[in-house]
């Protein structure tokens, strides 16, 4: 029997750390440099643009926006789906309305009379809206429109008491029964009503709304409160529209102290 040294095991070499490829070095901290602007840029796009909306918006120029309404306002904006008449009722009683019906926006020639479009000629007139409004004891229908213009305000405020009796919507003309209209503080519209009895009665002629609220005014559509109606649903949706067309608040001055 013979012995031999025993052989010592044989170390494997340790292979060699994976040498980085450049171009992949490079692609890497390319991204990073991509990605850290686009987070940078978007940033940056978000905090001008919270600057601009911001900023105060010249009553001239908040006053010419406003023309767009009609299009980019939410009806539910223009036209509340309810509208509180707290106090505005005869001797000081509360209303309240709900509106029943929406018309498609429509071209002034198509909603508007002869003598109203023969009177708006010159305002650049672009569109007019209508809804109807019903009271809460369901006897009386308020029709409700908003002409927009392009035109400033002082021509606005020159058609303040020269309207003339509008066309109603919802139903028929001979129902008419307290009517008003008014250019719309704050933007480049007037806005108009017409109220009617829900029973279908018609009235022996239309009046005036401001006629019809006064106390010492007599006969039955003074009486209905139909004035009340034609009147305080104008205001409700003026005041609607004059909020909408409001520039921003400017935002207050930052009153930290320094340190």
């Amino acid at each position: 029997m013979t012995t031999s040294t025993p052989q010592s095991p044989v170390l494997a070499e340790t292979d060699p750390p994976p040498r980085r490829r450049p171009a992949r070095v490079t692609a890497a901290v390319l991204f990073g440099v991509l990605g850290t602007g686009l987070v940078g840029g978007a940033a940056f796009t978000a905090w001008i643009e919270h600057r601009e909306a911001q900023r105060p918006v010249a009553p001239d120029a908040a006053y010419r926006k406003a023309a767009t309404l009609w299009r980019d306002a939410p009806v539910d904006r223009l036209f509340p789906p309810s509208l509180d008449g707290r106090d505005k009722g005869p001797d000081g009683a509360d209303r309240a309305w709900t509106r029943i019906a929406l018309a498609p926006d429509a071209d002034c020639p198509a909603a508007l009379d002869a003598t109203w479009r023969a009177t708006l000629a010159d305002t650049g007139c672009t569109r007019v809206l209508r809804a109807t409004y019903i009271d809460s004891t369901r006897s009386s229908l308020i029709a409700v429109g908003l002409v927009f213009t392009t035109a400033d305000s002082t021509t606005m405020a020159g058609f303040r008491d020269r309207m003339t009796l509008p066309s109603a919507f919802g139903f028929s003309d001979s129902r008419r029964a307290a009517w008003t209209a008014t250019p719309i503080a704050g933007a480049p519209a007037i806005v108009y009503t017409v109220s009617a009895f829900a029973d279908g009665r018609a009235p022996d002629a239309p009046r005036p709304a401001e006629e019809a609220v006064r106390q010492d005014a007599t006969g039955v559509v003074a009486e209905s409160g139909l004035g009340h109606d034609a009147k305080a649903v104008a205001s409700e949706v003026g005041r609607a529209v004059t909020a909408l067309a409001a520039p921003p608040a400017s935002p207050a001055p930052d009153r930290k102290a320094r340190p």
